[in-house]
């Protein structure tokens, strides 16, 4: 079973779905008529999906929507940027990078390509004004935001869907080393009769 509020890459997820909605809840956008809709569908928000969209290969009836994946990580000892020379600290950083691709349907090129530039904008400005989600994961405002739109027109042309990425790299909080937290109350870092279970870690 999926935690789904945890402080792995998995709650990261569910932090950045939770605040796209947020951020892009009120940006209404045009929504392709299928083949078994009586009427024009209205506009409505962009659908915000997690990891994989429930069937990649009809992207499309899903259009306008943002997919937000984690695709790398990193955890690695680097220096916490505390004291100077020998007093320098290492410590535990752990990262994750997130692809978010965002999807939006239009019949008219010029307005399909400002659509989707307006849902990405709204995105931009929203993590750069606020880059803490849920007091825990904090946007790397060093490594940036990246971004790119698809091509539109030609072989690899996407139009009427309109389709662009943004890429964030996330700082995680840190995992607590049960080891250390022995040695520091004087025990040997390790307990021969510790049983690990997820659940009972803080």
């Amino acid at each position: 079973m999926v935690n789904l509020r945890n402080e792995t890459k998995v709650g990261l997820l569910y932090a950045l779905e939770d605040f796209t909605k947020l951020a892009t809840g009120e940006l209404l956008l045009p929504v392709k008529r299928q083949s078994r809709d009586e009427r024009e569908p209205k506009p409505r928000p962009a659908n915000v999906y997690k990891a994989r969209l429930p069937d990649m290969a009809s992207y499309q009836k899903k259009a306008p929507f943002i997919l937000h994946q984690a695709v790398t990580g990193d955890d690695a000892m680097k220096n916490a940027n505390k004291g100077t020379g020998q007093q320098i600290r290492r410590e535990l950083q752990s990262i994750c990078v997130v692809r978010s691709v965002f999807c939006v349907y239009h019949p008219d090129e010029q307005e399909g390509g400002l659509a989707l530039l307006n849902l990405m904008e709204e995105m931009r400005t929203a993590l750069l004004l606020f880059p803490i989600l849920d007091n825990l994961f904090e946007l790397d405002l060093e490594e940036g935001i990246s971004q790119m739109v698809y091509p539109e027109t030609g072989e690899r042309g996407t139009a009427p869907f309109y389709l662009g990425e943004m890429v964030t790299t996330w700082k995680l909080p840190a995992i607590k080393r049960l080891d250390a937290a022995r040695v520091v109350q004087g025990l040997p870092p390790v307990d021969p009769k510790a049983v690990y279970h997820t659940n009972k870690l803080q």
